[in-house]
């Protein structure tokens, strides 16, 4: 059967009856055969009636209850004549037809994978902007906190040049051995080894605390070396 949207529908449905009225019945149908195959032929002429007014919609899910009820009435109109009365019609099955079938299954499927890539789609720029966003605070974030630290690096570099001022204004021998065991700490890492004049200037203070060179005649010039000992000697950290 063709619906009002010109779906194509295949249609199974039955009608059940009683003779209200017998003589009457005997006289226009004389059987029970008779008015069965009478019924049918009415029944697909109001099904098709009905239903080809009716989108495909309708007769599957939303009005086939209404739709089965107005058959029902039109055909019990039409059938009193023979002494029946329809007591119910109904639809049993409404469905498309196997190609129509299969082709209705493709174009949901294709609806369905164009809403899912839509999705995706949108679910992507969302990454993307969030992602964005994220970069830009971060970005923001790290150069706000390398802006602070030089601040505050900057801050302890003149705290710490205003203390060592006010040190190597005080003592300044307290300052000059301060600045050389830090000299010591950097430039001689662990398992360094130098060789240097017993004298050097830079070592003094492994000498004599107070950083005063002695006078060694070993190390004089012109002055040969005791012993087998040689003219210089090695430092090790």
């Amino acid at each position: 059967m063709i619906a009002l949207d010109r779906g194509r529908l295949l249609v199974d449905a039955f009608a059940r009856y009683r003779i209200a009225e017998p003589l009457l019945f005997y006289q226009t149908v004389g059987t029970v055969q008779n008015a069965n195959s009478q019924l049918s032929t009415l029944l697909n002429a109001k099904l098709r009636s009905v239903i080809g007014e009716a989108t495909l919609i309708q007769v599957v899910r939303d009005e086939r209850a209404q739709l089965m009820k107005k058959i029902r009435d039109q055909l019990d109109a039409e059938v009193r004549t023979y002494g029946i009365n329809v007591v119910d019609v109904r639809i049993r099955r409404a469905d498309l037809p196997k190609t129509v079938s299969d082709a209705v299954d493709d174009r949901m499927k294709a609806e369905r994978q164009q809403e899912a890539a839509q999705l995706r789609a949108q679910g992507n720029q969302l990454g993307q902007e969030i992602r964005a966003k994220a970069d830009r605070e971060f970005t923001v974030m790290i150069a706000e906190a390398t802006s602070k630290g030089e601040q505050t690096r900057g801050q302890g570099d003149a705290e710490r040049n205003r203390i060592f001022a006010e040190a190597f204004g005080r003592d300044a021998d307290f300052f000059s051995f301060y600045r050389s065991m830090q000299a010591y700490e950097t430039s001689l890492p662990k398992d360094t080894r130098m060789l240097l004049t017993p004298d050097s200037d830079f070592f003094r203070y492994f000498g004599d605390p107070s950083g005063k060179l002695r006078d060694n005649p070993a190390t004089r010039p012109g002055t040969p070396p005791s012993g087998a000992a040689p003219s210089g000697s090695s430092t090790q950290r």
